[in-house]
């Protein structure tokens, strides 16, 4: 049977990302776009509880949902779709999402929720500023995507797919299986001003700085790699469980 892939993002469902990685998963399966009406850029993994959800179909197989991309992925395994998907692909996103950015990013818990609901899952960014050429990052989506359709994935993890922004595809010197780096932001939080003198804060930009490592995210990209980072859904810390279990006096 031909693969059902869901492609979604949180860039929104008329974002040249989506529509590359659409084409993209075409190449190797029945492809469905299920994606949020705008940008829902650093929504995490909300999930939109008080108010009904609208979803639009606005072309073949291409839907639309005006709610979070974690809404997106369980209306569409649970509703809209035409049977279970095979994988879930997130992207390309504009912008990196490496380190401590996944947290946030509602790219990467678009695949956490497939991941979820037992659909392996990937989420694939492109790393840099605009122009964003997403027909660069395109066809190492479908070599991630071919890898997961073929071995699948350990229980319980999804993979980080993160492509320096480059015109080439020859510019980029191959892939790199990579670990989450830590990245924190300086001055991320900016003051501004009404036109009647109210002072407001405004969140975003700001300097980034990184923990180097070689076998790193960060490192992998600024090296010019494509960065693969299996991410595991168990938080727990195991050092810190049997730490604990051994110094803190349990009743």
């Amino acid at each position: 049977m031909t693969p059902l892939i869901l492609v979604t993002n949180d860039d929104g469902v008329h974002s040249p990302g989506i529509i590359a990685l659409f084409k993209a998963m075409k190449e190797i399966g029945d492809a469905y776009i299920v994606a949020p009406d705008r940008e829902r850029s650093a929504v995490g993994h909300a999930l939109t509880l008080h108010r009904p959800l609208k979803v639009e179909e606005l072309r073949e197989n291409v839907f639309s949902v005006n709610g979070t991309p974690t809404d997106c992925v369980a209306l569409a395994i649970h509703k809209i779709l035409p049977r279970r998907p095979d994988l879930v692909a997130s992207g390309i996103n504009r912008g990196a999402n490496l380190g401590d950015d996944i947290t946030y990013s509602g790219t990467v818990s678009a695949a956490i929720e497939g991941t979820i609901l037992s659909v392996p899952s990937f989420a694939i960014s492109l790393v840099g500023d605009k122009p964003f050429h997403c027909e660069t990052a395109a066809p190492f989506a479908i070599e991630v995507a071919k890898y997961i359709l073929e071995k699948s994935l350990p229980y319980d993890t999804l993979l980080n797919v993160n492509v320096p922004n480059v015109p080439r595809r020859d510019m980029i010197k191959g892939m790199k299986i990579t670990r989450q780096g830590k990245r924190v932001y300086d001055s991320a939080i900016q003051d501004i001003f009404s036109p009647w003198g109210d002072k407001h804060y405004w969140i975003g930009g700001g300097k980034p700085y990184w923990e180097h490592g070689e076998d790193m995210d960060i490192q992998a990209v600024l090296d010019n790699y494509v960065s693969v980072t299996p991410i595991h859904l168990d938080l727990t810390n195991y050092e810190a469980l049997e730490y604990l279990k051994k110094t803190w006096k349990q009743s």
